[in-house]
């Protein structure tokens, strides 16, 4: 993962994201120290016309080992679960915050 801080300036406040390859996952606003993370992470950050210089030592609490696995669910698809997280890519969790994947459907 990869902690960028905006140095594009004009429009494009100096926020810090946290990346994945190009999916966003978290973010700190300018001026803030509190990271916002997504559930999902946001696929195809589009760096396109903006400038960023790479901000360490990293700000965001971030786990060092990925503790993220692939199932299949009944239908056939492939779900990423998190268990430390307890985040899972599914319809279920998506739209309930609870899934079979993970094992808490109260």
């Amino acid at each position: 993962m990869e902690a960028l801080r905006e140095t594009t300036g004009g429009l494009f406040p100096a926020h810090v994201y946290l990346l994945d390859g190009n999916s966003l996952v978290s973010y700190i606003k300018a001026g803030e120290t509190e990271a916002y993370t997504f559930k999902n992470p946001i696929k195809g950050f589009d760096k396109r016309g903006r400038k960023f210089a790479t901000v360490t030592p990293n700000p965001f609490r971030v786990k060092t080992q990925s503790t993220t696995i692939t199932v299949k669910g009944s239908n056939g698809k492939e779900y990423q679960v998190d268990q430390e997280a307890k985040t899972c890519t599914c319809p279920g969790y998506t739209f309930r915050g609870a899934c079979k994947h993970l094992g808490n459907n109260d």
